[in-house]
């Protein structure tokens, strides 16, 4: 909660105070011998108590239902604590579980195309199947269709803020955060009143690159957001993997760009077990998630491929008659699986 006083300064304090209420106890010429502490540090050591209302926000930790862990607690990601700046602290909704150690990071552009939702949505469904966790950052976009695959499998997430959790961002996934945190976990590194700005986030990014052994980017335009989780992903030694997108989408060409500079091209959740074998000695069979369809319906489903696919072509692969393939498609669009676009092209809604 205190301005200047950061995971790495607080690690530097530690080697000489020990423990966190000697730094907190510390007169000015105890910290003056640190060496490198700044000015506006010191200061704000020495005034803390007249600064800040540590009782007002453990009651807002407590009316919210939520809790704090710190570095030395079991349930911390050891990975997350061997990263350059660990957070301090993690507000902590919800519960998270020594599984959630095993995890993955899923992010992408916030504005995608129906691709880049299908491919995160498929892909995250059978990355929490396996029974690896998924940690996105809740935005909208890639995130948020990383969040529902995980849940769609019944498997573990985790959802990392760039704010407090007293204001979740963006407010329209508010009952997102509130499935996930009834089967996984939103965390934050921000006291509860923190709103978002142009800092917050990169700060939360390196915990979703950090929590896990590696970071997944499905869709990312030349300058999104998550080509800088990806850098310090790599910065963290974690591994990358990215999945390719068409060569004429701009959502594509930070995607394309990773695997050129040797991030691993991912087609299936294969690709990313491959690299598990010591956590995962018996790769585990996946199980897509299909809807409960049959027969003539079933065939017509299974014709519409992962991108915008035209009735011709839905009618050749079924091998359907042409009015049978049009009721079907209506029938499905009734059941809201199916979407028509313009000029006869159908996509995929789950």
């Amino acid at each position: 909660m205190m301005a200047h006083v950061g995971p790495v300064r607080v690690r530097k304090l530690l080697e000489v105070f020990r423990e966190p209420q000697r730094i907190l106890q510390a007169k000015a010429t105890e910290l003056d011998r640190v060496e490198g502490l700044p000015r506006n540090t010191v200061d704000a050591l020495l005034n803390w108590e007249n600064e800040l209302d540590l009782p007002a926000e453990l009651e807002r930790i407590r009316q919210f239902g939520a809790t704090v862990i710190t570095q030395d607690d079991p349930i911390y990601s050891p990975l997350l604590r061997q990263i350059y700046d660990p957070p301090l602290v993690l507000y902590v909704w919800g519960n998270l579980e020594e599984r959630d150690h095993n995890a993955l990071g899923v992010v992408g552009s916030r504005r995608t195309t129906h691709y880049g939702l299908e491919c995160a949505k498929r892909l995250s469904y059978q990355i929490a199947y396996s029974g690896i966790t998924v940690a996105s950052g809740l935005a909208r976009g890639i995130d948020t269709a990383a969040h529902q695959g995980a849940l769609a499998a019944k498997g573990r997430t985790i959802a990392v803020l760039g704010t407090g959790l007293n204001h979740l961002y963006p407010a329209e996934n508010r009952a997102l955060a509130e499935k996930i945190a009834q089967s996984g976990a939103v965390i934050s590194e921000f006291p509860m009143d923190t709103t978002p700005d142009r800092q917050t986030f990169p700060m939360r990014n390196r915990i979703i690159s950090g929590w896990g052994f590696g970071l997944l980017v499905v869709e990312a335009g030349a300058n999104s957001g998550a080509l800088i989780s990806a850098s310090q992903a790599t910065d963290q030694g974690r591994n990358l993997y990215a999945v390719p997108g068409p060569i004429d989408r701009p959502t594509s060409v930070g995607t394309n760009r990773l695997i050129q500079q040797g991030a691993k091209l991912v087609m299936s959740v294969d690709d990313i077990l491959e690299d598990m074998q010591t956590l995962f000695p018996d790769k585990p069979v996946l199980t897509a998630s299909k809807p409960d369809l049959e027969g003539d319906l079933l065939r017509i489903y299974e014709a519409i491929e992962i991108s915008e696919t035209s009735i011709d072509r839905i009618i050749d692969a079924s091998g359907l008659a042409a009015n049978v393939v049009t009721s079907g498609l209506l029938q499905l669009e009734m059941r809201r699986l199916v979407k028509q676009l313009p000029g006869k092209f159908f996509v995929k809604l789950l």
